[in-house]
């Protein structure tokens, strides 16, 4: 949906404040973060960039990575924290393997739950769950809600085929 001001031009290719689109998240999922990695820019000094998992059926399986939807605040927070929890190298090591994440991330125990907003699940083989969100965004932390908790690849799998539903209706 785009909302646009009626006495503003089109200019393709430019933003501007005239024209505002609003895209309709398809849902959310909590995920555990798995793996981090520091940021780019004004963020090169922390941990900004966030891979996380679902559970699967014999352990968490990645399915994206976010960078946006937090504040300086909590990026800070997280680093600190993110730093005091990495894997140790042989834990670390196994993970790498299992999880399929890339050497520059940092592995870190699986006990942050962040709520994942996205627009569209897709299946993938970049991923250990076979599936990628599209445009996934942090919502929000989630300290109420332990790991155990997070949501699951059958949920996934839920929402993926209610989107291919919705879009043949469509």
């Amino acid at each position: 949906m785009v909302f646009k001001r009626t006495d503003s031009a089109y200019t393709p290719g430019r933003r501007g404040k005239s024209w505002l689109k609003l895209k309709r998240e398809l849902a959310t999922l909590d995920c555990v973060v798995v793996g981090v990695e520091w940021g780019h820019g004004r963020r090169s000094q922390v941990l900004s960039d966030y891979t996380f998992a679902v559970r699967g059926p014999s352990g968490l399986v990645p399915i994206g990575k976010a960078f946006s939807g937090l504040t300086d605040v909590e990026i800070a927070e997280m680093t600190a924290w993110f730093l005091a929890h990495r894997l140790p190298e042989d834990d670390a090591a196994r993970a790498y393997a299992e999880l399929g994440l890339g050497r520059r991330e940092i592995v870190v125990e699986p006990e942050i739950v962040v709520e994942i907003a996205f627009d569209i699940i897709q299946r993938s083989g970049l991923h250990a769950s076979g599936f990628s969100l599209r445009f996934p965004r942090i919502a929000r932390l989630r300290p109420d809600k332990p790991a155990s908790e997070a949501d699951t690849l059958a949920r996934v799998v839920e929402i993926y085929e209610q989107m291919l539903t919705r879009e043949r209706v469509d």
